[in-house]
């Protein structure tokens, strides 16, 4: 989205930072994703520990876009602390890349939102179509899919850069390693659209059945809808992530002597925070959710006075 030249210039401001600056941001950022992934992983706790989450398609794809987003927090996380405070070896610098700029959570959004449809659209045949196997081969397709371009970025700096680079140490942002002409971004852009495309249609499906049907299914309809267009809302999140240096660019014109405090709200806003919005968006709202959490609170608190 940017020259590369201007993207060195603003990641190089993370040099301009104090001791105590460098410490607490570190500190904010690590209790921060601390809070979001223990949230998410007792979505995960409950999904592993009740058999009935792990028999239903809906659940399998949902827990695999919770797991996903801990994952993207956790190595985010652990790169944005080590380039506080150290070089980063080449190599191990495109692995965490490569974990990094995959595009799962957009395909597993598309994915989501094609299962809430046949729900309500073909419902006869939903049972047939989503079963947790094609679940899990979706998943592994969606995988492969997204790692397409990292691993092209890969082979593109294996083709025009001398090996002896990969011995050595720099500062881990991907202006660095994927710095030639042809890493070019419209692979991202038309991933991107694929998923809003799929995600109106599914949507506008959705709304005219619903018009035409009454009763429950029409409050099922209903409940589809809404779950759709927040996925709308949360592909919207996840592209402030790809965003983001422009964004960076876009702050610093305007504010250029906040260099590190814009960086590090922009990193927080594009790359943290959003890894929160799994389980609001889906687990609290979701009555099967919300059932075994009460049950599980109810039976801790039990525990607690029986002790007493």
């Amino acid at each position: 989205f940017l020259p590369l030249n201007r993207t060195r210039g603003i990641m190089n401001s993370t040099r301009l930072d104090s001791l105590n600056d460098a410490l607490s941001k570190n500190l904010i950022t690590f209790a921060i994703s601390l809070i979001i992934n223990f949230i998410n992983g007792y979505f995960v706790y409950i999904y592993f520990k009740c058999r009935d989450f792990q028999q239903d398609p809906r659940y399998v794809l949902y827990i695999h876009l919770v797991i996903n987003d801990m994952m993207l927090l956790t190595v985010s996380v652990v790169l944005q602390i080590m380039t506080y405070t150290m070089p980063v070896n080449f190599t191990h610098c495109c692995i965490m890349l490569l974990i990094l700029v995959t595009t799962n959570s957009p395909l597993n959004l598309a994915g989501m939102a094609v299962e809430r449809y046949i729900a309500v659209c073909q419902p006869l045949h939903h049972s047939q179509i989503c079963t947790v196997r094609r679940a899990y081969g979706l998943i592994a397709l969606i995988w492969v899919v997204s790692s397409i371009a990292p691993f092209t970025d890969i082979i593109i700096v294996l083709g025009t850069q001398p090996l002896s680079v990969f011995s050595k140490s720099i500062i881990c942002y991907m202006s660095y390693v994927y710095n030639t002409p042809y890493h070019e971004t419209q692979s991202v852009v038309l991933l991107l659209s694929f998923v809003l495309t799929t995600l109106i249609i599914t949507y506008l499906k959705v709304v005219f059945t619903a018009r035409a049907v009454s009763g429950s299914s029409q409050t099922s309809a209903r409940n589809a809808r809404n779950t759709i267009l927040l996925h709308g809302v949360q592909l919207l999140i996840c592209m402030l992530s790809f965003l983001s240096p422009t964004i960076n660019v876009i702050l610093l014109t305007a504010w250029p002597y906040d260099r590190t405090k814009i960086l590090f709200g922009t990193f927080l806003f594009t790359n943290v925070f959003p890894r929160l919005l799994s389980p609001f968006i889906y687990g609290v709202r979701d009555k099967k959710f919300q059932s075994h959490i009460r049950r599980q609170f109810c039976f801790k608190c039990y525990n607690s006075t029986e002790k007493l």
